[in-house]
């Protein structure tokens, strides 16, 4: 089983990982992991930030000549802003910001200084969890499983997206300044988008995440904590802001009977039906995510 821990402040020195569970003799491009962290900070909108840091990860451990060898893979991704900061003398922040978790963090760790709460519940973390999952996409493309994802909507703004091949979808929406697939949907978005900064406020949105050929028996029927559905929700919730997941159209599907709600089988196929019901999902086993967020600048 993958699993992995980070570690670092946001405008610490620099910000660690460790990726535990790869096979040995994995290829690994670290020009592949790069270019998913530029991705990470691209998009029309982004925060200040963003342009600030420049993310290049290194690997420190784990990883020789190219391959994993079976050992944890340590990854380093320095801040640049930490240069901005090291000298500064600020005093202690107390007034806690609504919707952050100053204020919890600090009753829980006896902290003086909400900064310190900040600086760890920081979006700069996904950074690494970037980094991380890069890694995870380079042992999955090893068994042609694709994972890809487009933005519906932003700020109330909700795209028209046609139905069009999920291969389709994901190169359109990385064309995309703002990773809609439909460019008339996009051209909306943006202006949505630059109302809000206009406003001095930020806005929220929804994301659709695929997985294409999943093998069948992901997941599982016997225990609640190796069911499918349990931990993408877990995985996807522990990122910053995000505050709803939708498997397949499951609010949708919250109003229906039953008989209405329930994907086709095709025995020639071994697989269910990829209609948008239930996503693909018999029985806690194997998915269609849709992450819902309230997301700020960083």
């Amino acid at each position: 089983m993958l699993r992995f821990l980070t570690s670092g402040e946001s405008h610490g020195p620099s910000l660690f990982c460790i990726v535990e569970g790869l096979p040995a003799g994995l290829p690994i491009s670290l020009d592949e992991m790069n270019a998913d962290l530029r991705r990470r900070q691209t998009g029309y909108g982004s925060g200040g930030r963003m342009k600030i840091e420049q993310d290049r990860v290194q690997i420190t451990g784990g990883v020789v000549n190219g391959k994993t060898i079976g050992a944890p893979v340590g990854l380093l991704v320095e801040n640049l802003d930490y240069k901005n900061w090291q000298n500064k003398v600020t005093p202690p922040q107390t007034i806690p910001r609504p919707g952050h978790a100053d204020l919890a963090g600090a009753t829980k760790y006896d902290l003086d200084d909400l900064r310190m709460v900040g600086e760890r519940a920081s979006a700069r973390e996904t950074a690494m969890r970037v980094a991380a999952g890069s890694l995870a996409r380079q042992l999955l493309a090893q068994f042609n499983i694709v994972v890809g994802s487009y933005v519906t909507e932003i700020g109330g703004e909700i795209a028209d997206l046609p139905d069009i091949p999920y291969a389709e979808r994901f190169a359109r929406a990385e064309a995309s300044d703002v990773r809609v697939y439909d460019e008339g949907s996009a051209e909306r978005i943006r202006q949505r988008i630059f109302e809000i900064m206009q406003a001095k406020q930020t806005g929220g949105g929804v994301i659709e995440t695929v997985a294409l050929n999943l093998p069948v028996g992901l997941g599982s029927h016997v225990h609640w904590d190796r069911k499918l559905d349990g931990r993408l929700a877990q995985a996807v919730m522990s990122i910053h802001s995000v505050k709803g997941v939708e498997i397949g159209n499951a609010f949708a599907n919250a109003r229906k009977l039953g008989t209405e709600a329930q994907d086709e089988i095709f025995i020639e196929h071994l697989t269910p039906d990829p209609s948008p019901t239930k996503r693909g999902e018999i029985g806690g086993t194997n998915e269609f995510v849709e992450e819902r967020g309230d997301w700020g600048n960083e």
